[in-house]
């Protein structure tokens, strides 16, 4: 699967345009709970790795980059041949041995979105897993966001279109009206979430397969963000093995040498 770059940024603004508003009513979709969510993933997981990175490479590159990783290291690490890496995840233009940079110009994504997307390189290792795979799964329709058309409860306001709608669809978030009287004795009142149920534009994944699209992609980000954790582990079983040997050893000669000290 080529990166798409017009594909990845227009194709969900156009969903965006026929989505249903969001309502309150009863939730028939699971959501109430979303704080609790986890990726779940296994960075040795090589199968999951090489489909995140597809994913990424499918549906992210167009606005993300990942600066501190080439094409190269990650078809080593993932056991991607170079006729599978030049044919499916390589972006046009780009070599092996680059890193993988997004091709769209800063000065386009600050007019379009206000911001130049963020690196992604280590955005596992400052967010969590957990967090990355709640922001993927919580968009939900707001006609109030005029410029994307969603919101997002774990970014609240975010500035990013939900850019795999056509995988998932668009939710519609449901919210109930909870007063609360302060100290001073004034009400106020706040929205507070209560699940989702489904929108008028259905995406072409069912529930399950979408989370385990989301959770193959986390899985590959979580990988980026420090590529030898694999090795790192195994390496430290190891280590701590060697350590408790030494200091058994370390003990007996420690005894034999003191046995005549009194």
């Amino acid at each position: 699967m080529r990166a798409s770059f017009w594909v990845s940024v227009l194709a969900p603004l156009a969903l965006f345009s026929h989505s249903a508003l969001a309502a309150e009513g009863p939730a028939t979709l699971a959501g109430a709970d979303w704080e609790k969510w986890s990726a779940g993933n296994d960075v040795q997981n090589n199968a999951s790795l090489q489909r995140g990175a597809r994913n990424f490479l499918g549906y992210c590159v167009g606005c993300h980059s990942l600066k501190y990783m080439r094409y190269a290291r990650m078809a080593q690490d993932l056991h991607i041949t170079p006729e599978q890496l030049e044919t499916d995840l390589l972006i046009p233009g780009d070599k092996p041995t680059d890193y993988i940079i997004s091709p769209m110009p800063p000065a386009d994504a600050v007019n379009w979105f206000g911001k130049a997307p963020p690196d992604l390189s280590l955005e596992a290792r400052l967010r969590g897993t957990a967090w990355i795979y709640q922001y993927l799964k919580t968009f939900y329709a707001d006609p109030s966001r005029t410029t994307t058309g969603v919101n997002n409860l774990r970014l609240p306001n975010s500035a990013m279109p939900h850019v795999l709608a056509n995988l998932e669809g668009v939710k519609i978030g449901v919210f109930r009206t909870v007063e609360e009287k302060g100290s001073d004795g004034q009400v106020s009142k706040r929205q507070e979430f209560t699940g989702f149920r489904p929108g008028e534009v259905a995406g072409s994944l069912s529930e399950a397969d979408y989370d385990g699209f989301v959770r193959d992609t986390v899985n590959f980000l979580d990988y980026v963000g420090e590529p030898a954790q694999v090795a790192r582990r195994q390496l430290g079983i190891w280590v701590l093995l060697f350590l408790l040997a030494f200091t058994v050893i370390a003990w007996l000669l420690k005894k034999e040498y003191w046995k005549d000290v009194h």
